[in-house]
């Protein structure tokens, strides 16, 4: 059953459906078409036993012959249960001795019987007479059973064509409503990586419509994140030739012919510049791809927010005094919830972005700020070129002027990487007297 097309499937259904229901209404039908006209001659009956039982005229017949047409049977009994006068003559006693006795002494009988000689079943009502002894008339069923016979062949042959002709329809409904789901098929059976292309959506605002619209939006998503990593793997091969190029030739250039020690020592100075750079590089992008895989795994801690600045301006004050510069921290009192390693790692990009492309003081303070704590890194060089502010998050992405230089491109979108983690966001700014102003937020500790 389950290997057959949905259409078809829905047709049985239907049809089976509509099987039970034109059944359960046949029965229906039956049974109170034979409940009215039971009744009906049940009604019948009593009409002509109280003309009986009110006719002083006792020498005609009970009931007219002709009219009853040998579909009615009257009776009168004696005290004795012994037929008085019957219609047509020569009736045989209606009733047993039984129930003839039963009904005289005043039991009204109404039921259902088999009378001897005549065909079918006969419906008898059976009543005490006023002088004793009882009136007994009995109507045959014979038209009632003619027309249940009848109701039943009708059902029984219409029914079955009711069910074709249902299901017929049912299955020419199915394919009109599935008709969309087999174009969307057909079309999402044409997308590939180099074509994604969308699927059609339907006129109308039924399921099948915001099927459509909900698969687009996940080909939309899926596509957005092919060009992302097909993007991300042609930077990162651009990014990992260049060093690479520059390593080998440092190499070549070393073996080409002999030379000095001083010589030796400076490519191997330079060679190693470009291994770290690789290095670097290498740690980013698998950073970066697990994040990809899941959420950044985090070891939260209370964390003070001071220390960590004054461990991150330890790191980088050789550095800042070798090109006369400093690094400097703002006191602060904040604790926050926060993995300290990563939120470290973070600040040491911020703070290299700010040696490498920016001039003056390097500033680590803090703002808190609706349960959030905002970790700043100012300096005072000449800024973001405007047009890269709106893109400086991005991975691969450097600004082409002021801030420009020979990194990967993929320190903010690490700090950014870092501060989701933490449920936090970041933000980059010129300061209004020079320099630029980066900050990731974290969430303050409670306790």
């Amino acid at each position: 059953m389950s290997r057959l097309p949905i259409r078809v499937r829905l047709t049985l259904a239907f049809a089976v459906a509509m099987a039970c229901v034109i059944g359960a209404m046949a029965v229906l039908v039956y049974v109170r078409v034979g409940t009215a006209l039971l009744s009906s001659v049940d009604q019948t009956l009593q009409a002509q036993t109280r003309d009986l039982l009110a006719s002083a005229n006792i020498e005609r017949d009970l009931v007219d012959p002709e009219l009853a047409g040998g579909a009615t049977l009257a009776q009168l009994l004696g005290p004795d249960g012994k037929p008085v006068r019957s219609t047509p003559r020569n009736l045989p006693a209606l009733l047993g001795p039984v129930d003839a006795a039963r009904t005289a002494h005043g039991v009204r009988l109404l039921r259902t019987i088999h009378l001897k000689g005549r065909p079918g079943e006969w419906r008898v009502l059976a009543v005490p007479a006023p002088k004793g002894g009882a009136v007994v008339v009995a109507r045959s069923l014979n038209v009632r059973e003619e027309a249940l016979h009848r109701i039943y062949r009708e059902f029984l042959i219409a029914g079955p064509l009711a069910v074709l002709l249902a299901s017929l329809a049912g299955y020419a409904l199915a394919a009109a409503a599935l008709r969309p789901v087999e174009t969307m098929r057909r079309r999402a059976a044409g997308v590939t990586a180099a074509a994604p292309g969308e699927l059609p959506v339907p006129h109308g605002r039924d399921e099948i419509s915001r099927l459509a619209v909900t698969l687009n939006d996940m080909l939309a998503r899926l596509g957005s994140a092919l060009e992302h990593e097909r993007r991300f793997v042609a930077d990162a091969s651009h990014e990992l030739r260049t060093p690479i190029a520059l390593l080998r030739t440092e190499l070549e250039l070393a073996l080409r012919r002999p030379r000095s020690p001083e010589e030796l020592r400076f490519a191997l100075g330079s060679a190693l510049e470009e291994t770290e750079r690789l290095s670097r590089l290498a740690d980013d992008l698998l950073l970066l791809a697990r994040a990809e895989e899941g959420s950044l795994p985090l070891r939260r801690q209370r964390t003070d927010l001071e220390g960590l600045f004054e461990n991150v301006a330890r790191r980088f004050a050789a550095r800042a005094r070798s090109v006369d510069r400093q690094v400097r921290v703002d006191p602060t009192s904040a604790i926050v919830d926060a993995d300290p390693v990563r939120v470290e790692q973070a600040l040491d990009n911020l703070v290299d972005n700010a040696l490498a492309y920016g001039a003056g003081d390097v500033v680590l303070f803090a703002e808190s700020t609706d349960g959030v704590v905002e970790l700043h890194v100012t300096d005072g060089g000449p800024g973001f070129d405007e047009a890269f502010l709106p893109r400086a998050f991005e991975r691969f992405s450097r600004a082409d002027e002021a801030r420009g230089g020979g990194g990967a491109g993929l320190g903010l979108s690490i700090v950014q990487l870092i501060a989701s983690a933490h449920g936090g966001s970041v933000g980059a700014t010129n300061r209004l007297h020079g320099g630029a102003d980066v900050w990731l937020t974290v969430r303050r500790s409670v306790s």
